[in-house]
Formats: C-alpha cells, sequence, structure tokens
C-alpha cells in the first residue's frame, strides 16, 4: 500500500513537471503589454486581393466614424477597390499607357472614394461573386490590366471612349458584382451616397504626413512613389516630431494610417513582431549574457532574427531613414493601422498594429511593430488633423 501510495505521488509530481514545463514554454519570448489602444472596427482579410491599402483605409474611417458618431460600421472594401480601378483606368488611357496600373494604392484613396462616389456596407456589397470564400482578384487584375492594353492600341483607330467605360463596368459587374443602386440599413434604405452623407467625413480634414531630410521642413511634398497614383500631397517634418505627432494622435483617440514596408527580414510572420535587431554580435552578448555568453559568434548571428530571445534593437537615425528610402531598402509594400502603443517585459515601446490578412499569428490579426522598425520603414502616415499637436499645427499652417 505504502509503495502504491509513493508511485501515484512521484507519478502527479511528474504531471505537474510536465505540465509546469509545458506552461513554462508556450510562454511568449516578447512579452507584450498595452498601454494605449484606441477603440477600431474588427480585423478583416484582404486575402488575395493586393489591397491592403483599401482595407488600412476602410478600417481607418471606421475607426473615424466610430469616434465621430458612436457607431461601429462594416463597410465595404470592394465598393472604393472598384472605384479606384475605374480612375486608374481613365488616368491609364489618358496618359497612354504611362502610368500605374496595379492593385495597390494609399489609404487616403478610400477617403477619395467616400468623397466621390459614398460608401457602402460590407453586407450590401462584398464583391464576393466568382464563388471563392475569400478575395481573390489574380484573374481581375489581369483582365483589367489586358483591356487597358487593348484600349490603349487602337486597333479601331482611335480611343473609343465612349465604349471602354462599358466594357470595363462589365469586367468590374464580374468580378466583384454590380453595386446596388440602393441598399437596406437598420431598416432604413439609402444610395452610397446618402450612406456617406448620414456619417459624414469631410475629407479637407485628413493629411498625409511623414519625414524626409531632403524636402523643406513643414512644407507640403509629393512623395515619390508608384503606389501614391492620386499624388495626394505630404506635410514635412522633423524625424522626431514625426514620431510625437504620431503618439499625441493616438493618445488622445485617434487612428493613424501607415503606409510602410514589411519585407525586412525584421517583420515575422510567424511571431506577430516587427524590430530592427541589432547585428553587432557583442551588443547581442552584452544584452544577455546569460543567453549568449556560452555561443560563438556564428552562432549567435544566426539566432538574430530567429525571434528566440528579446534582441536589443539598433537605434535608427534621420540619416538611417532617409537611406532606406533612397535606396529602395524600404519602401511601401503594405498599408496597416496604428491602433495603440505598447511595451515589451524590457521597457521598449511598440506600436500595436491592425492588419488584414485575417485573424492570423498569435496576436489574432495584429502585429506588434517596434518603436525602431516604425521610424526605419516609414513612408508616410494618414491622420486627422486634429489630432496634431498645438505646436505642429502652428507649424504646419493648418487649422
Amino acid at each position: 500500500m505504502k509503495n502504491l501510495k509513493y508511485a501515484f505521488l512521484l507519478a502527479f509530481a511528474m504531471i505537474f513537471a510536465v505540465s509546469a514545463q509545458a506552461q513554462k514554454e508556450e510562454k511568449p519570448v516578447y512579452q507584450i503589454t498595452d498601454d494605449v489602444e484606441v477603440p477600431h472596427t474588427i480585423v478583416q482579410n484582404q486575402a488575395k486581393s493586393g489591397t491592403c491599402w483599401c482595407f488600412a483605409g476602410t478600417g481607418f474611417v471606421e475607426a473615424e466614424i466610430l469616434r465621430k458618431y458612436d457607431v461601429k460600421l462594416n463597410l465595404s472594401e470592394m465598393f472604393s477597390v472598384r472605384w479606384a480601378y475605374t480612375k486608374k483606368f481613365d488616368r491609364f488611357v489618358q496618359l497612354h499607357s504611362a502610368t500605374n496600373l496595379s492593385c495597390g494604392g494609399e489609404v487616403f484613396d478610400v477617403l477619395y472614394a467616400i468623397n466621390d462616389a459614398g460608401m457602402i456596407t460590407d453586407e450590401a456589397y462584398s464583391g464576393l461573386v466568382i464563388g471563392d470564400e475569400k478575395h481573390n482578384h489574380s484573374e481581375l487584375q489581369k483582365a483589367v490590366e489586358g483591356y487597358a492594353r487593348l484600349v490603349t492600341q487602337k486597333s479601331n483607330g482611335r480611343i473609343l471612349y465612349e465604349t471602354y467605360p462599358k466594357a470595363l463596368n462589365g469586367i468590374l459587374d464580374a468580378y466583384l458584382g454590380e453595386v446596388p443602386e440602393e441598399f437596406e440599413y437598420e431598416g432604413a434604405k439609402y444610395t452610397p451616397k446618402s450612406f456617406a452623407d448620414k456619417y459624414a467625413l469631410d475629407i479637407n480634414e485628413y493629411v498625409q504626413f511623414a519625414s524626409f531630410s531632403d524636402k523643406e521642413m513643414y512644407k507640403p511634398f509629393l512623395v515619390m512613389i508608384p503606389d501614391n497614383w492620386t499624388y495626394t500631397m505630404t506635410y514635412n517634418m522633423g524625424f522626431d516630431e514625426m514620431m510625437n505627432e504620431v503618439d499625441n494622435a493616438l493618445n488622445n483617440g485617434y487612428t493613424v494610417g501607415w503606409a510602410q514596408d514589411v519585407s525586412d527580414k525584421g517583420f515575422s510572420r510567424k511571431d506577430g513582431l516587427a524590430i530592427v535587431p541589432e547585428t553587432d554580435v557583442n551588443k547581442i552578448r552584452e544584452s544577455n549574457p546569460k543567453a549568449f555568453k556560452k555561443m560563438t559568434d556564428e552562432e549567435i548571428a544566426e539566432k538574430i532574427y530567429s525571434f528566440e530571445f528579446v534582441m536589443p534593437e539598433k537605434t535608427v537615425t534621420e540619416e538611417m531613414h532617409q537611406r532606406a528610402y533612397n535606396d529602395w531598402s524600404t519602401g511601401d509594400d503594405h498599408s496597416m493601422l496604428l491602433v495603440g502603443i505598447a511595451h515589451d517585459q524590457n521597457g521598449n515601446k511598440y506600436y500595436k498594429v491592425k492588419n488584414s490578412w485575417g485573424e492570423s499569428g498569435p496576436y489574432k490579426g495584429y502585429w506588434y511593430c517596434s518603436e525602431q522598425f516604425v521610424r526605419l520603414h516609414t513612408v508616410f502616415f494618414t491622420v486627422n488633423k486634429a489630432a496634431f499637436s498645438d505646436g505642429m499645427k502652428d507649424k504646419l499652417s493648418i487649422k
């Protein structure tokens, strides 16, 4: 009986030890704590649409409507995408095909779409009509590009400007569905225009801002990137000032649209994190002697982008940011929405970012991007200009 009792206690102790070890292993390496979170709407999934700009921009608009009207909407991204294709197509023809006709764009484009065409709920216009459960624009993009090149070849001896809008609408109807003239929301009927009027946002209240050392301070300038096809101007300011204004916006209840680069190795899809790790092995070893003391330089170098340890980060300077833009090591290959500020167990600062890849990753569709990552890879931000500090409003001469 005594032996049975000891065997039972031993088995219990082993189970407890295994459970404790499992819990220890499941504990994330980077322990992130939210400090600020601005009210916003749910994470969406762009899937294979290549239209991150519209998902970030729609999330930005939804957050603004939530802030202003205390109403949570689920707006149609594809309504704005359709608007963008028609405008880009016209520009492609008018500029003799010497312009961008890709599926890319910027956060601000959603504001243009709403201002010009209105807005509609996702329930009324999901853009899912080709049998897929998720967005897939692979063939749509090729169809639009192919038809645009056919039009500009002038096979009939001239540009058929009366005809091509009808044919383009046919393509968009086939892949995205026909836009309803009216739709119902909470028992009332609306057109896209009347719905936009109900939850009106003044496009003049919104601006882009950035920091580039080769541009005049506190003046608007044109960021030369292909996806800025609307030629929207961007206000320039000091590098640290830019980051301070992002913080000021988030701390005062405004989300911030973000155009940036996620192709860098420091952006981990698996871990839901983005950092600019130190690459000097001696500095890495000094940051955590217990973990790295017995490793060789080569072994430490292999761990830099592994996210197995909390890595020390480089301090990103204005010069580094400008150089990254100039040499194309950073660009605007993705758009997301900043919704908060956070910190890790070592006190390092992060921004909470709403992505558009569905509820993927350990944070269910959110990423935590370190302050240094944001400093290095930002192209520009979009914000309600009311979110600027009073001092910055004076410098930019905006009200």
